[in-house]
């Protein structure tokens, strides 16, 4: 198990019955990065990350 996963079974716990908009999750990447610059770049990395799964299947 990594480090992360408790992050993420945490918020599976406490939000995984939420429904949310991407322009919402946008906002609260961005609002993260501004209160935790140093993590701008794996941010970046997973909004792009994120935007492209689709990418695969149209290959």
């Amino acid at each position: 198990m990594y480090f992360t996963d408790r992050g993420i079974e945490e918020l599976l716990a406490r939000r995984g019955e939420d429904e949310v908009t991407i322009a919402w999750l946008a906002d609260q990447l961005r609002t993260f990065v501004d209160l935790n610059p140093e993590f701008e770049t794996p941010i970046e990395r997973l909004a792009t990350w994120l935007a492209r799964l689709d990418d695969d299947l149209d290959d």
